[in-house]
């Protein structure tokens, strides 16, 4: 009997494969690194071969290693970095350019347009907002550089996907070009009432309907790998972009329950149940997940430099080794400290939605160094999270704590400053990869190991907490001067 499932997280920094034992305890994981890569200002690429063929290898690796043949995994199940766009041949699957990644830019002057001629329709029908973040522009950039693939792409010749329609196509050796709701709510082109690809929308981005995946649920028999992948067929059950996976892995499974991921980036997310929240500020509606054709929806707000702020402290400034080099730097440094970052590396997410910011870095005196600068970069992912609870909280949802996962959450200086910053309790999840065990969940539901959803509860370890020492007015203080900060930045 198949006792094992195999997530693998596609993520903007590396590919992950995790076994998991029917008890849904991790047993083994097998990871890569991945390479951006940034051609011109605001760009940001990466190699569509090198993500295939780094979640192939770790599949195959996280199997030979231990010693699991394919006829012993029951399921495959998937979860992947969001928006990133990718266009490839039919005949051949070979992509026709790189893929363009979330964090990219360059439509950056159509989305301004956009967003004065017809962002209240594009609100109204996706929940999203005009800005080049999402895959629409992106895709209809690339459709625009030959006149040749424009054609062909009409002709029904190319296919359009994210990740995670990409990894389908490549594990069923393009017998499957589908992808599932929370993936299609993330283009803005998905209608998230309907559940449909919205006409009027692939009229406006002049996208041809022919390029689209077949959209399915999140829970669903997606697709079989070829035999000769790992030596025999594997099913594949389960899909959900990697902040909805972290939600369900949070155990968020109902409405007003809040989770907070701090990889590259960092995506705050509510469950909003079977309701569309439309946000009054600046915050994101999207599909959550689809399960047995029925929609649960959720309302987030997205910040871009996270994690990603940290690599550029190792790679580009040098100022540290290894991501955990931070805590101990930033131990040194008390609140009143002048230096402030804001991180807007590849412009500004929610709730500012301002693509064309640029990072900053405030209040250097002849004292600031290594322990200020590790210290402001950490504060700077606390203060983002701030601007999220508070859209949130204006919007009327009541926040009693924070869900945390990621890989910042081994810093444990970076949760307290985050639980000080917010004046909010933090929950730091003990379950490892909490995005893999959303979708891992979700394929054992399908497979029919658990019979509900609120069986994830029953797998949820206690989790770490961190309630706020620093007081409400000195938090008002620190707030205030980020607050200020980001306004003369904007103006």
């Amino acid at each position: 009997m198949p006792d094992y499932i195999i997530a693998v997280d596609q993520g903007t920094s590396s590919s992950r494969a995790i076994l998991y034992n029917r008890q849904l305890q991790p047993i083994a994981s097998h990871n890569e690194e991945l390479a951006l890569s940034y051609p011109h200002s605001g760009w940001v690429e990466q190699d569509p071969e090198a993500i295939w063929q780094s979640v192939l290898n770790c599949i195959q690796q996280l199997m030979r290693q231990n010693e699991i043949k394919a006829t012993q995994v029951a399921a495959l199940a998937l979860t992947n970095q969001r928006e990133t766009t990718l266009l490839w041949d039919k005949a051949t699957g070979k992509a026709l350019y790189p893929a363009i990644v979330w964090q990219d830019r360059r439509t950056a002057d159509q989305c301004v347009e956009l967003k004065q001629s017809h962002e209240a329709i594009l609100r109204q029908k996706t929940g999203l907002l005009a800005d080049p973040y999402f895959s629409a522009t992106k895709l209809q950039w690339m459709l625009d550089q030959q006149a040749d693939i424009r054609r062909r792409a009409g002709a029904g010749e190319l296919c359009f996907g994210t990740i995670d329609c990409f990894l389908l196509w490549r594990l069923t050796a393009g017998k499957v070009h589908a992808t599932e709701a929370s993936n299609a709510s993330r283009t803005l082109l998905f209608n998230i009432h309907q559940q449909q690809w919205d006409p009027e929308l692939l009229s406006l981005f002049n996208i041809p309907a022919a390029l689209l995946p077949q959209v399915c649920d999140s829970a669903a028999e997606l697709g079989i790998t070829m035999p000769d992948l790992f030596g025999h067929p594997i099913p594949i059950l389960s899909i959900l972009g990697d902040q909805q996976a972290a939600l369900l892995g949070q155990a968020c499974i109902e409405p007003g329950m809040l989770k907070s991921t701090y990889g590259t980036g960092c995506f705050a997310v509510v469950n909003t149940g079977k309701q569309v929240l439309n946000s009054q500020h600046q915050l994101l509606s999207t599909v959550a997940w689809r399960i047995k054709g029925e929609c649960t929806y959720a309302l987030e707000g997205s910040i871009f430099m996270a994690g990603a702020t940290v690599q550029w402290l190792r790679d580009k400034l040098g100022i540290i080794r290894q991501a955990s080099d931070t805590e101990t730097l930033a131990k040194k440094v008390s609140y009143q400290q002048s230096e402030l970052l804001i991180p807007a590396f590849t412009g500004l997410g929610a709730p500012h939605w301002q693509p064309k910011a640029q990072a900053a870095l405030f209040g250097l005196t002849r004292n600031s160094g290594r322990e200020e600068i590790c210290a402001a970069a950490l504060r700077s992912v606390a203060y983002q999270t701030q601007d999220l609870l508070q859209a949130m909280r204006k919007d009327g949802i009541e926040l009693s704590d924070i869900r945390v996962d990621g890989g910042m959450t081994t810093n444990q200086w970076f949760l307290q400053a985050l639980a000080d910053l917010t004046q909010t309790k933090v929950l730091s999840s003990k379950q490892p990869d909490a995005t893999a065990f959303g979708t891992a969940f979700l394929a054992a539901y399908q497979l029919g190991w658990y019979p509900q959803l609120s069986a994830i509860n029953t797998l949820r370890q206690k989790p770490t907490q961190f309630t706020p020492e620093l007081s409400p007015h000195q938090q008002a203080i620190c707030y205030q001067n980020w607050c200020q900060t980001i306004n003369k930045l904007l103006a």
